[in-house]
């Protein structure tokens, strides 16, 4: 699952929408709509977000939250490494290994390290110094 499907799903749930009735009103088949709230469709569309915050009725904050997830919802993540440092490439090469043996603590861990990391052209990063 990804972090927009498992939002999406929430989202339903707590608004008693059957998911046929969810994909009706969106204008995509049920099976879509399981394989994206499932992780087994690519990144979802701009457009398909901002179909299903109109459909919602989400604006402002949560639909930009909801943006937000899907463009961290990739299921298959590619990581070029290519000109990066050597450790770079090592860390990309065993997180990719290693990630399925991972506890949700240690998840937990790393993803609050590289939340609190600045972003690669950050003004605030090394290069912006």
């Amino acid at each position: 699952m990804t972090p927009f499907g498992e939002k999406l799903r929430a989202i339903r749930a707590a608004r008693g929408l059957a998911l046929k009735d969810m994909a009706a009103g969106l204008q995509v088949s049920p099976a879509y709509l399981s394989a994206m709230e499932h992780g087994r469709r690519g990144k979802p569309s701009r457009r398909f977000v901002h179909r299903v915050c109109q459909f919602l009725g989400i604006i402002w904050d949560e639909a930009e939250e909801l943006q937000r997830l899907a463009d961290l919802s990739h299921p298959r993540v590619v990581v070029d490494t290519a000109g990066l440092s050597v450790k770079a490439t090592l860390f990309a090469n065993l997180l990719a290994d290693r990630i399925a043996g991972l506890e949700e603590a240690q998840l937990d861990r790393l993803l609050r390290e590289l939340d609190g990391a600045p972003q690669a052209g950050a003004a605030d990063g090394p290069a912006g110094k």
